[in-house]
C-alpha cells in the first residue's frame, strides 16, 4: 500500500542573502537573518531563475517553490492564478536594508520585458519597517520632463537635482510602477513585494566603485525607453485599525492590507482563490492552518497554500503585511 503523501501548510522557505555595496547589518540586528557581511537584501519567497526559495518548515523541508507548484499546482496558488501563471511563481518578497544608497533605476513593464528579456515587467511595493531620521525614498521626477530635458541633465552630471526626493517614516507605503525613476536612500528598511522579475536598468549609481574598484554598469539606453517622464508616485494613505485587514496597496498584479493585531483573530482566506503571504513587521503569533501550526516573530515569512480556506492567528501582540494576487 502506498504511503500516503503529506498535505500542503502553511510554508516557510530559507531566505536567499544577498551582499550588497549598499548593504548594512539591520536584516541581522531587526530582522534575526543571522547574516554575516553587508547584506542588502533578504529574498523571502522567489520563484526567479537560480534563485528559487526552498521549504524550510513541516514535511516538505528542502523541496523547491518550483517543485511543490509542479506538484501542487492550483492547491498551491489558487485556480485563477494558476490559469494566468502556470508553473510560474509570480510575486516575489523581499526585505532590504540600505546603509547607503541604492542606484537610481527603473524598471520596465511587461511587455517590453517581455520583447527584450523574455521576463515579466516590475511593478513593486514598499512598505517602511524602519528608517533612520531624514532618510529618504527617490520616487519619480520634481517635475514633468522631456525625454530630450532628461538626457541633457544626465548628461551634464546633474540628474540629482530632478529628482523628487521623499523623507520617510515607519509604515510609509509606496507603489512604483514600471517606469518610475527610484531610489532607496540610505539609513531605510523595507518590506518590498513586487513581480517575480530581476530586471533593472541602472541610471545612476553615485560614481560608487563596487568592491573590486570597478564602476557598476549603467543602462541609460535601455532606461530611457522604459521611462514614465510624468510618474510621481504619492504615499498610500491608510487607516490604522486594530483586529481587521486594512487595504493599504492595490496592483493588478497584488493586493496588500496590514493586519495589526492585539488578540487572537480568524483569518477566513476562501474567497480569495489565491495564495497569501504574511511578511511579520511587529511581535510574534503562532499561525495554523490545515491541522499544522507555525511560530511567527519579527522578519518572518509565511506562505499560506490556497487550499487552505481558514487560518487562526494565536496572539497578544503582531502586525503582518498580508498579500495575495487580487
Amino acid at each position: 500500500m502506498k504511503e500516503t503523501e503529506p498535505q500542503l501548510y502553511p510554508l516557510k522557505f530559507k531566505p536567499i542573502l544577498k551582499e550588497k555595496v549598499w548593504g548594512g547589518k539591520k536584516l541581522n540586528n531587526l530582522l534575526n537573518k543571522k547574516a554575516t557581511g553587508n547584506i542588502g537584501e533578504s529574498w523571502e519567497i522567489s520563484g526567479v531563475e537560480n534563485n528559487v526559495s526552498i521549504v524550510a518548515n513541516g514535511p516538505w523541508e528542502g523541496k523547491s517553490l518550483d517543485g511543490l507548484l509542479s506538484e501542487f499546482k492550483e492547491k498551491l496558488v489558487g485556480d485563477r492564478v494558476y490559469k494566468i501563471f502556470g508553473n510560474k511563481f509570480p510575486l516575489l518578497f523581499k526585505f532590504i536594508d540600505a546603509a547607503d544608497d541604492l542606484s537610481v533605476q527603473v524598471h520596465p513593464e511587461d511587455s517590453l520585458a517581455k520583447q527584450r528579456h523574455n521576463s515579466f515587467g516590475k511593478t513593486e511595493m514598499w512598505h517602511i519597517f524602519q528608517a533612520d531620521p531624514g532618510a529618504q525614498l527617490i520616487v519619480g521626477f520634481k517635475n514633468e520632463l522631456e525625454k530630450e530635458d532628461y538626457l541633457r541633465t544626465l548628461a551634464e552630471g546633474n540628474i540629482t537635482e530632478i529628482l523628487n526626493s521623499v523623507t520617510v517614516k515607519k509604515g510609509d507605503t509606496f507603489v512604483i510602477y514600471p517606469g518610475t525613476v527610484h531610489a532607496i536612500g540610505a539609513g531605510v528598511l523595507l518590506a518590498e513585494i513586487q513581480q517575480t522579475s530581476d530586471i533593472t536598468y541602472r541610471i545612476y549609481d553615485w560614481d560608487r566603485p563596487e568592491a573590486d574598484g570597478k564602476m557598476r554598469e549603467l543602462h541609460t539606453d535601455l532606461a530611457v525607453d522604459a521611462i514614465d517622464f510624468g510618474s510621481n508616485p504619492k504615499k498610500e494613505s491608510y487607516p490604522n485599525k486594530e483586529n481587521f485587514p486594512v487595504h493599504i496597496a492595490e496592483t493588478e498584479f497584488f493586493s496588500t492590507n496590514k493586519l495589526h493585531l492585539s488578540q487572537s483573530f480568524v483569518r477566513k482566506l476562501g474567497d480569495m482563490d489565491s495564495f497569501v503571504v504574511y511578511m511579520c513587521l511587529e511581535g510574534q503569533a503562532t499561525i495554523a492552518g490545515n491541522g499544522f501550526s507555525e511560530k511567527m516573530e519579527i522578519g518572518d515569512t509565511l506562505l499560506i497554500p490556497a487550499e487552505i480556506e481558514e487560518i487562526t492567528f494565536d496572539t497578544k501582540g503582531a502586525s503582518f503585511l498580508e498579500v495575495y494576487v487580487p
